[in-house]
């Protein structure tokens, strides 16, 4: 049975690595040159800027996902580094009893315990409780994997429900918990701050912290060295060994539909490839509006269109930098206020800055230089968008503009390093829609609200549309590289239970 796939990121080269596991001939169409998606990094110079991966849920056996990753690529052949601190913010009104203004985010929890007791002596209570539920996470770790788990089928089978309990207690008490509803709990006026621009001033459910925090603790959410780029070619060097075919730089133009059934792929220079099923491991926008000309949608993705239910994940402004000095003292992730507000030329103001400093990643830069990245974050993509397509000059102009202002920024937080700057690159969202298609240039689907849980409308299938199957970060609010390779599993078992197949997910050659 022939499988064409549109789009080679993560969630396209997992379900093609499992389809072709369990006996399927798959082909992935992907309108770039290279795999990943937005799982990427690229080279100026001697200098490689990464777009994607700060870490891997999963990089090690603490957690679950570890399973899963070494289903498609061998684990143990990457090399993870493991952060002692997940990010430094620095705090604009309130310093510590020691009189500084830096807060530190530690991985292990004993350390962050140890930590936030000693500035907040006066929070114990609410610390104590904190970090108790992450250690409760770790006790369970429940795996991605829904209907393969004990504590999933326990709830639809009504059995073994009192292991459960304590998790469920602690689950309720956070799912709707955010950053700035435990503020509020805080009596220290430092730690108070601190959890307030946790999320650069956004509200976010807590269950973004804790969950990977825990992780973090366990040594499993380390970074692979080489980069998201790297990581997304040991994926495809394990698809291809099991007898998938990629072709790249060949986009899709439609999905071909006959009487409700997808029949086969409209890619450039209009030739046709048929297939029994069509798989979209792409952008959920593009696949049922551009692709399949909104014929096989429901009203709650017509909602979506609207943007009524959920929010588009915000796009990124990238700004990268080769500087020809050793930076490695300096903290390789750090949020700083400004003294005066960052003003974007799509309107959006920062009054804060994100330094991303690879001084761990020894293949991103000579030997004594550093890779750099500063990373602003905006809702605004369509201004980027549409000024690159109307007004290229204009786009340029524009680019420069923010361009120079956030250098003068970054030189005096990193104290003068304009003269040692050997290369430069600015991504727009216009930038990450132009490479991967994903809509308004967002770099993670749906934006998880507070919570985190919430189902998206866009499912695995579309209404009214057969033989057709849709996965991607797109199909669950947070998105990221978890929710890909979770999303490329699950649409392949299910292609597999509807050809009565066993899903199988080990292989007959080692990759």
């Amino acid at each position: 049975m022939k499988i064409n796939i549109i789009g080679a990121g993560i969630s396209g080269l997992s379900a093609g690595c499992y389809l072709q596991m369990n006996g399927f001939e798959t082909e992935i169409f992907e309108k770039h040159s290279i795999p990943g998606g937005l799982c990427t990094s690229w080279k100026k110079g001697d200098y490689t800027f990464d777009g994607c991966v700060h870490w891997i849920l999963g990089s090690d056996k603490g957690s679950s996902f570890y399973k899963m990753w070494s289903e498609v690529l061998n684990m143990k052949k990457i090399n993870f580094h493991n952060h002692d601190v997940r990010m430094q913010i620095d705090l604009k009104n309130n310093a510590n009893k020691y009189g500084e203004k830096s807060f530190y985010l530690y991985t292990n929890l004993d350390r962050l315990n140890n930590y936030l007791i000693d500035v907040a002596p006066e929070d114990t209570r609410e610390i104590n409780r904190l970090i108790k539920s992450m250690r409760i996470m770790q006790k369970f770790d429940l795996p991605p994997v829904m209907d393969d788990l004990p504590f999933f089928q326990s709830i639809v089978r009504g059995i073994k429900m009192t292991r459960y309990l304590e998790f469920l207690y602690w689950f309720l008490r956070l799912k709707n918990e955010t950053n700035y509803t435990f503020a509020q709990k805080l009596k220290n006026p430092f730690l108070k701050e601190a959890f307030e621009i946790l999320y650069d001033g956004n509200e976010v459910s807590m269950l973004v912290m804790t969950m990977p925090l825990s992780v973090f603790d366990q040594k499993s959410a380390g970074y692979p060295i080489g980069g998201s780029l790297n990581f997304a070619k040991r994926i495809e060097e394990s698809y291809v060994k099991l007898g998938g075919k990629i072709n790249y730089n060949i986009p899709v133009k439609k999905i071909i539909t006959e009487n409700g059934v997808a029949k086969s792929l409209l890619v450039r220079n209009n030739k046709i490839h048929s297939a029994d099923i069509i798989l979209s491991a792409t952008d959920w926008y593009y696949t049922a509006f551009e692709a399949l000309d909104g014929k096989f949608v429901d009203k709650q993705m017509l909602k979506l269109k609207e943007l009524k239910g959920l929010e588009v994940f915000y796009s990124v402004i990238q700004f990268s930098f080769g500087i020809g000095a050793d930076l490695s003292h300096k903290p390789h992730f750090s949020r700083f206020p400004l003294e005066e507000p960052l003003i974007s030329p799509d309107g959006t103001s920062y009054s804060r800055m994100e330094v991303h400093i690879y001084n761990y990643d020894p293949t991103f830069a000579p030997a004594g230089k550093t890779s750099v990245v500063v990373s602003y974050y905006t809702k605004n993509a369509d201004y980027w968008i549409a000024l690159r397509k109307n007004d290229r000059p204009g786009y340029r102009i524009k680019k420069k503009e923010f361009f120079d202002k956030v250098l003068e920024l970054l030189d005096k937080r990193l104290g003068g390093i304009k003269e040692k700057i050997e290369a430069t690159d600015m991504a727009t969202p216009a930038t990450f829609y132009r490479y991967t298609n994903n809509w308004k240039g967002s770099t993670q689907g749906w934006l998880p609200s507070s919570n985190l849980l919430a189902p998206s409308p866009v499912k695995y299938t579309f209404p009214g549309l057969k033989n057709f199957y849709f996965s991607s970060h797109w199909n669950q609010p947070g998105g990221g590289l978890p929710i890909a390779i979770k999303t490329g599993r699950d649409v392949a078992k299910m292609i597999c239970k509807k050809n009565n197949k066993s899903f199988r997910t080990t292989r007959d050659t080692e990759v």
